[in-house]
């Protein structure tokens, strides 16, 4: 084996493993939805390349409604697929697209592109004990 082929089977082989860790195990940014007293939790999600923030923390049993807005023409993006609540909507570029659910249980929720590349996660969180905000 040449000393070119054994760097490009190296760069192959790097490529690979960063594109691994990107679409599987990179953190994601977190954001906590802003909960209104009557109304839903709110929280606004930039679908660009991937959604951001790609976590999303709610209170179980409470209405949520996030607002996905669409910073771009790809296809990968055009659709956000909820399957714990059979939600499949599809993102028109660059317009805010609000999407609600609610979350009967604490529980991890996860919410992707129309081809399961993109990921992002809603993470219920049960009540605290005493009705109030959880730290």
């Amino acid at each position: 084996m040449s000393t070119a082929q054994i760097v490009v089977t190296l760069l192959g082989i790097g490529a690979v493993a960063w594109i691994n860790w990107y679409f599987f195990l990179a953190e994601a940014p977190e954001v906590a939805a802003a909960a209104g007293v009557d109304g839903p939790q709110r929280a606004r999600i930039e679908v660009k390349g991937g959604y951001s923030p790609a976590v999303v923390r709610v209170r179980a049993g409470r209405p949520v409604r996030l607002e996905f807005y669409r910073d771009e023409t790809s296809g990968c993006t055009e659709e956000v697929v909820l399957p714990d609540f059979g939600i499949r909507t599809f993102l028109p570029p660059y317009r805010t697209t609000p999407v609600e659910f609610t979350p009967v249980r604490a529980g991890s929720y996860e919410f992707t592109c129309g081809m399961g590349m993109v990921r992002g996660r809603v993470i219920a969180e049960a009540p605290a004990a005493d009705g109030g905000e959880r730290p």
